[in-house]
């Protein structure tokens, strides 16, 4: 790789601006790969590899405050003649997809920066999973990307009509692409969405297919893939994310398959506009969509408008959402405190609702 025009990988003139404000011996470069301490990152003269600066990881408090793939950079140099490469600045995320690190702490995992795209790929047999999309969705659309949902493995679904009517009550006004590796056309209309200077993330769950795809997009086999198991699900072959330029035009970021995706605090309003909008409609303000009176969202389930399941997946996803705000300012003591208070407080209301009603019902 050499002689690169860091237009064609993503560079624009915000970039350039933001990285006139510091030392002009600085070059930029966008990070490519990420293991462990070290980096590859892309620069006009090729990839190479490069570390951060003593200052950067002092100043760095959490893992969102170092280079993530898909980042721009500004480096020492350009080539490593003399040493690796010293990143001394991490420009301004556009974009950044992430998710609540594994553990009990808020620490955030960036999954990738600087997207314009999501792929959020998912096979038609197995792997198929309407809640999981919709977990994809809500870190997708708090990325400020915009999502796609990309089916793989269509020559192993038998009722294809079926499932796409499913994704489509989930992910709703969003392009829907269909995919197989059995035929050399299964994956072109992916190529509608690649040009010079756009870079599209693909996430999903292990052996979705992902590598694959990435391959025949870029034209040979740059990255591992292995058939699926017995039990119809696919093996686990991506560990590190990568950015990787493709021939024809644009950027992908493969990334490895998430076995456990926790919100790190995401706005549910894109992902559940549906729910949302009848909620605001409901008679109680702070209606529970359970047992309560002139409720329009468990009505809509009655007139099977609205699935259940989704509901309950809502629900679901907004307390982790709430958890995590929340441990980010209380301790233990105070969150236990705010439950029993919020379940107090709408019950009392209600009662008081109620009361007026019958009072006001009495004097007619």
């Amino acid at each position: 790789m050499k002689n690169v025009n860091l237009y064609d990988i993503g560079l624009t003139e915000s970039y350039v601006k933001e990285a006139g404000m510091y030392d002009n011996n600085l070059y930029l470069a966008r990070v490519s790969l990420q293991h462990k301490n070290m980096y590859k990152v892309i620069a006009e003269d090729g990839e190479i590899q490069a570390e951060i600066s003593g200052k950067l990881n002092y100043s760095a408090d959490a893992s969102e405050d170092y280079p993530a793939v898909g980042d721009w950079v500004l480096l020492d140099r350009k080539d490593v003649s003399s040493g690796n490469a010293i990143i001394h600045h991490i420009l301004t995320r556009k974009s950044c997809l992430e998710r609540k690190a594994a553990g009990i702490g808020n620490e955030r995992q960036i999954i990738a920066a600087n997207i314009d795209t999501i792929f959020i790929c998912m096979a038609l047999n197995n792997d198929y999973n309407l809640r999981r999309l919709e977990r994809y969705l809500s870190i997708a659309w708090d990325s400020m990307a915009t999502p796609v949902i990309v089916l793989t493995k269509s020559d192993l679904c038998p009722d294809l009509e079926t499932k796409l009517r499913e994704i489509e009550s989930v992910a709703i006004g969003l392009d829907v692409i269909i995919t197989t590796s059995m035929t050399i056309d299964g994956y072109t209309e992916v190529l509608n969405y690649l040009h010079k200077g756009k870079t599209i993330a693909f996430i999903g769950s292990s052996g979705v297919g992902k590598s694959t795809l990435i391959n025949k997009l870029i034209g040979v086999d740059i990255l591992t893939t292995n058939e699926i198991r017995n039990d119809d699900k696919g093996r686990h072959t991506t560990t590190n994310r990568q950015l990787l330029m493709i021939p024809s035009g644009g950027m992908v970021i493969d990334t490895p398959g998430m076995r456990e995706i926790q919100l790190a605090g995401t706005d549910l309003s894109s992902s559940f506009a549906d729910i949302e909008e009848l909620a605001s409609k409901c008679y109680f303000r702070d209606c529970q969509h359970g047992t309560e009176p002139r409720c329009t969202v468990r009505q809509a389930i009655e007139d099977g408008i609205l699935s259940a399941n989704r509901l309950e997946s809502y629900k679901k996803l907004q307390r982790e959402v709430t958890l995590q705000i929340d441990r980010k300012t209380m301790n233990a003591k105070q969150i236990e405190k705010k439950k029993i208070t919020e379940m107090m407080g709408s019950l009392n209301g209600r009662r008081q609702i109620l009361k007026n009603n019958r009072k006001n019902k009495d004097r007619g």
